[in-house]
């Protein structure tokens, strides 16, 4: 992702890159020389960016997935002084899916069974998605659901009948797939199912680089790609 955004970077005018970090390079001196940070790296070390990014007052874009409850508290927290933009997938495509998502959620309404599945390459390291978790806490919200206790992630064995109230959560890991994702809505004698399938990764690297634009000297506060492009 790194090596994708400069190369993006590179079509936009307004971007210059001031520094490219990689593990094990001097993070503080880079952000010392820059505008906006754009992570792509490991959820591990998510306290030292917002504490240099905190320190420099520097806009934050975060594409970076698995976080723990208390990390994203922290990022809540640090959001408060400076403007992060925090979302699951940077691609226009999916957040656009997130919005379909909602809408044929209250559409269909209670009748209709909830299914997430995605599928993404062999080096994927967490599961499911930061995108498949989204997808199905917009299914919760909407059906006043609960994500922890409602969702199923997969299923073996003798589990019995599939509850209303349930959210099948679905992971498939294989090959080079940079992302695929589907929403399924099956009832009797119909099912409707939203697909968004990423072919690139540089349709993030654009989003994230748009994403930093937009949130660029904007007030502080916790940002997703929805602000970004209006959809709130």
């Amino acid at each position: 992702m790194g090596q994708t955004l400069i190369q993006c970077a590179k079509e936009i005018a307004e971007i210059e890159v001031a520094a490219a970090v990689d593990a094990g390079d001097d993070f503080t001196s880079a952000v010392g020389k820059a505008d906006a940070v754009i992570d792509f790296s490991h959820h591990s070390i998510i306290e030292p960016i917002l504490a240099r990014c905190l320190d420099g007052k520097k806009t934050l874009v975060i594409g970076t997935t698995g976080y723990t409850d208390h990390q994203v508290e922290a990022i809540r927290h640090t959001a408060a002084q400076i403007p992060i933009v925090f979302a699951p997938n940077y691609s226009v495509g999916v957040n656009t899916l997130f919005w379909l998502t909602r809408k044929a959620t209250e559409i269909l309404g209670p009748a209709f069974d909830l299914e997430v599945v995605e599928m993404h390459h062999r080096l994927k390291k967490d599961a499911p998605s930061g995108t498949a978790k989204r997808l199905a806490e917009i299914l919760a919200e909407v059906r006043e659901l609960d994500y922890q206790r409602d969702t199923r992630h997969g299923r073996q064995g003798i589990v019995g009948e599939r509850t209303s109230n349930e959210i099948g959560v679905h992971a498939i890991r294989g090959g080079d797939v940079v992302g695929d994702h589907t929403v399924i809505y099956a009832s009797q004698g119909e099912r409707v199912e939203l697909t968004h399938k990423a072919s690139s990764r540089e349709t993030f690297a654009r989003g994230a680089l748009r994403a930093a634009l937009w949130a660029h000297e904007r007030p502080a506060g916790l940002y997703d790609m929805q602000d970004v492009l209006g959809l709130k």
